[in-house]
């Protein structure tokens, strides 16, 4: 069983930037962020393999940059020109390339607001 430990989130005003991080206690090969608000399905933010190739949603692009440090096991979301709708929990997701969504974070709260 993989552990994941997310940290981050907070409130933040419009425009600005916020990072988030989320630690795994072993090896994983595909990691990322998911992101979820009350009555909506949790959609996909970005994804990076062991090998660091990455995609990410159409609503994210360009303002969101997802990176990982294999040896610490830790994937980092980058947030940028934040708006209010990227208010949601976000959740750390990992697993095999063919499941990736094999463990799952607490997730963290992450708030745009003035």
């Amino acid at each position: 069983q993989v552990q994941l430990v997310e940290s981050g989130g907070a409130l933040v005003q419009p425009g600005g930037p916020l990072s988030l991080s989320c630690a795994a206690s072993g090896s994983i090969l595909s990691m990322g962020w998911y992101r979820q608000v009350p009555g909506k399905q949790r959609e996909k933010v970005a994804q990076i393999t062991s090998f660091g190739s990455t995609n990410y949603a159409d609503s994210v692009k360009g303002r969101f940059t997802i990176s990982r440090d294999n040896a610490k096991n830790t994937v980092y979301l980058q947030m940028n020109s934040l708006k209010p709708e990227d208010t949601a929990v976000y959740y750390c997701n990992a697993g095999p390339s063919f499941n990736p969504g094999l463990y799952w974070g607490q997730g963290t709260q992450v708030t745009v607001s003035s």
